[in-house]
């Protein structure tokens, strides 16, 4: 018993340095699934590329370990470079309200009960009638309502690597694209699972086309700094009860 308390006491401060981080600097994304523990958002940078093919055999035109009669520019291969299109126009409206009421009451008395009506009058405080003993009543009254008006708008291009091979032919990629203007830093993320064949013949994919799609777009600087809600007033805001 002990060293469990001691253990929950030193990952205390671990849990609440995890959410003073948050508080700070803002929800991290979650890693990408599939399973997570074969595609985190961190992949090891690959560190030769699968042999390329034999050159062809004598009298034929067929290369061994081709994938194709013609040469395929597109991505297949730990290291491949494929470009995603990233084009978010999605906008989202809901209004809800709801009402209730009810109403609810009973009466009850005893005209008669072996003859000790008139013997309870005398125990029980004034005002006392036999036929009624007992009433009760109540009303009960609930009104909500609420909406959401949203609306994003995202278009952009990002060329993303891929950093492994599923066993069943899907690849998995990650792209990160950073521009810096003067002291302001944009940065541009994007990681998921894609399947082969839905690759255009230009190496092109489209976000809709990426299984467990993680995209980031931000930035962070001077202009960003100011933008930002101080870290003061976001831990009194996350924290506080009222």
């Amino acid at each position: 018993m002990r060293l469990r308390i001691l253990a929950l006491a030193a990952l205390a401060p671990l849990a609440a340095c995890s959410t003073v981080k948050e508080a700070v600097k803002g929800p991290d994304l979650a890693p990408v699934g599939y399973p997570a523990a074969m595609a985190p958002i961190t992949q090891p940078m690959a560190s030769a590329r699968e042999p390329s093919p034999q050159s062809a055999s004598a009298n034929s035109l067929w290369r061994t370990g081709a994938r194709a009669f013609f040469n395929d520019q597109r991505a297949g291969r730990v290291g491949d470079i494929l470009t995603v299109n990233i084009d978010i126009d999605d906008s989202a409206k809901t209004t809800n309200a709801s009402a209730s009421s009810r109403s609810s009451g009973a009466k009850m008395g005893v005209p008669h009960f072996l003859g000790l009506e008139s013997t309870l009058g005398k125990i029980l405080p004034g005002a006392y009638e036999a036929e009624n003993m007992i009433e009760t009543a109540s009303a009960t009254s609930n009104a909500g309502g609420g909406s959401v008006n949203r609306q994003e708008k995202i278009s952009l291009t990002i060329a993303a690597v891929v950093t492994a091979i599923l066993p069943n032919g899907n690849m998995v990629i990650q792209g990160t694209q950073e521009v810096r203007t003067n002291a302001e830093l944009r940065q541009l993320t994007v990681a998921g699972i894609v399947r082969p064949e839905d690759i255009s013949s230009a190496n092109t994919i489209r976000h809709t086309q990426i299984a467990e799609a993680r995209i980031s777009y931000g930035g962070r600087g001077d202009i960003s700094r100011v933008q930002k809600t101080p870290a003061g007033q976001s831990l009194i805001e996350k924290f506080s009860p009222f």
